[in-house]
């Protein structure tokens, strides 16, 4: 499970195919060993804010969203910048955009919510809905409004205000239409995501909330008992 508050960003630094699907080899951005970050633990100029993220807690077998794509770490690798491998099975390959990354694209990463840790975004699993493309891109000020195509299959599910993860980034909805609906984006969450890589016509992962999901289900199951008394 995750929250929708991303992590960090990475890289993709190699793309394979491989049987049965596809394999990535990550990079995560902003992050480095504790090793490393002994080296530097008495420097009076940086302040915890600032200290870079560490990945050294990633293990095989461990869950991890990237771009809103919950998938489990294969290999792992600590050093200057952590890498991990993750693969992609058909499925995956299929029904995401990362059947499509190269190297050198930026993806959004997020390790699973531990039991202790606080919950600031929403309910997010990682299991991604459907794709859709961004359709404008403006800067409102300070922010960024970014708008999107509303698929058929998700829109009973999209309401003004509510939750809903772009690329595994908890975002509220902003405004709905008909065919399309809008996010506003602050300047944090714009710069430290992959947000500030894309462009009009790109493609992003949705992740509906969950919670509508269970309502509407509840919902047709009393439904249907009322209808056969």
């Amino acid at each position: 499970m995750f929250t929708g508050i991303i992590e960090t960003t990475g890289t993709v630094v190699e793309a394979t195919k491989d049987e049965g699907g596809r394999r990535l080899r990550i990079a995560a951005d902003g992050t480095e060993s504790d090793a490393a970050a002994a080296t530097h633990a008495d420097d009076t100029d940086a302040s915890v804010a600032d200290a870079p993220l560490s990945y050294d807690d990633l293990h095989h077998g461990q869950s991890i969203s990237v771009s809103g794509v919950c998938l489990t770490v294969e290999a792992f690798q600590t050093g200057p910048t952590p890498e991990f491998e993750v693969f992609l099975a058909t499925e995956t390959v299929e029904k995401t955009y990362l059947g499509s990354v190269a190297a050198g694209d930026a993806v959004n990463l997020e390790r699973a919510l531990a039991a202790d840790a606080r919950f600031d975004g929403h309910l997010v699993q990682g299991h991604v809905d459907t794709t859709t493309e961004i359709t404008g891109i403006e800067r409102v000020g300070d922010d960024w409004v970014f708008e999107f195509n509303l698929p058929e299959e998700i829109e009973r599910y999209i309401v003004g205000k509510g939750s809903i993860a772009i690329d595994g980034i908890s975002l509220t909805v902003a405004e709905r239409g008909a065919d399309r609906f809008a996010v506003a984006i602050i300047p944090t969450t714009y710069d430290l995501t992959n947000l500030s890589e894309k462009s009009v016509g790109d493609p992003v992962h949705l992740e509906v909330d969950v919670i509508a999901k269970y309502v509407e289900r509840m919902i047709e199951g009393y439904a249907d008992r009322i209808a056969g008394e």
